[in-house]
């Protein structure tokens, strides 16, 4: 989702020229191969947006890959990139590395000040990691390591296998079959209080390109869009988008996750980037792009993804 929307970007810019691989073509879990491919095409700027990624549930049931391939992927590329000539190198994080209960909206500086959510630990320890890697390679080597922390991402191309995917498009795939099969209502675990703040993954896009041409610091940066939403508000725009207008049942016996998860991006604010697309159309474009793949025939996102 976030490598398809920064190619998209990059497209229309004229200094850049992209090197694209495929996860069946490049293996960012094997070193070997990864630095076979750094030392044949030697890029100059790298944007780290891969990792292994997922829901409370897949979290919660895969916490040994979740830890282990997000480490094995974000080493090996940053390990490979400054071997071979790498003059910068962005490096995705999460707001899941963030204390579960850290003081609202959350400051960069609360990083490691507290415990974090259970329920997305492993992963969150995984991108700690990468974080304080990149800042150990500006300190020891001085090389330039951007880290950023976006807040939940939504948008093409993401995620919608039922099993392991984020709150948006597991909702747009049960609102979506609940209108074809006619269901009355749909279930959706937890209470719906906790609040989140949702970015449309173009604008990420945007504000990372704005940060590989104009920021070089080793301060972690938040990129959010400053609004906040309750799940059960959300659920009730993710259904109006689809066009269901069924009971929503909460199963309040599921957990809820972290509270409240709102990022102070007014670092990023003052380098003058703001998020443009209200959460309204971006759902609105999100479940259109779901109904297209859909309707070309590729027999359901959930494998269509996969492959």
């Amino acid at each position: 989702m976030v490598g398809s929307a920064c190619l998209g970007k990059a497209a229309v810019r004229e200094n850049y020229e992209v090197l694209v691989r495929t996860r069946a073509e490049l293996d960012l879990t094997d070193q070997t191969a990864v630095r076979a491919f750094f030392q044949k095409e030697k890029p100059d700027l790298v944007l780290d947006a891969a990792a292994k990624v997922g829901g409370i549930k897949a979290n919660a049931s895969e916490p040994v890959e979740f830890l282990l391939q997000n480490l094995q992927i974000q080493n090996h590329l940053m390990e490979a990139a400054f071997a071979n000539g790498c003059r910068k190198f962005l490096f995705l994080g999460s707001s899941c590395v963030y204390p579960k209960l850290a003081a609202q909206p959350i400051r960069e500086d609360s990083l490691l000040t507290g415990p974090l959510e259970p329920t997305n630990e492993a992963y969150a320890v995984a991108k700690i990691a990468g974080i304080k890697l990149g800042q150990a390679y500006r300190r020891q080597y001085g090389k330039s390591v951007v880290s950023v922390m976006p807040a939940n991402l939504y948008g093409p191309r993401d995620n919608f296998d039922p099993e392991a995917s984020h709150v948006i498009p597991g909702m747009i795939g049960k609102f979506h079959h609940a209108l074809e099969t006619g269901a009355a209502a749909v279930p959706l675990w937890g209470t719906g209080s906790p609040l989140r703040e949702w970015l449309y993954v173009e604008d990420l896009a945007d504000a990372l390109f704005l940060l590989l041409e104009k920021y070089d610091g080793e301060e972690i940066l938040n990129i959010g869009s400053g609004e906040e939403t309750t799940i059960r508000e959300l659920a009730e725009r993710v259904a109006e988008a689809v066009g269901y207008s069924g009971r929503l049942e909460w199963d309040t016996t599921k957990p809820d996750g972290t509270p409240r998860k709102a990022l102070d991006s007014s670092r990023l604010f003052a380098l003058g980037w703001r998020s443009r697309v209200p959460l309204r159309e971006g759902l609105q474009r999100t479940y259109a792009w779901y109904l297209h793949t859909v309707k070309n025939g590729k027999g359901g996102l959930a494998r269509a993804e996969k492959k």
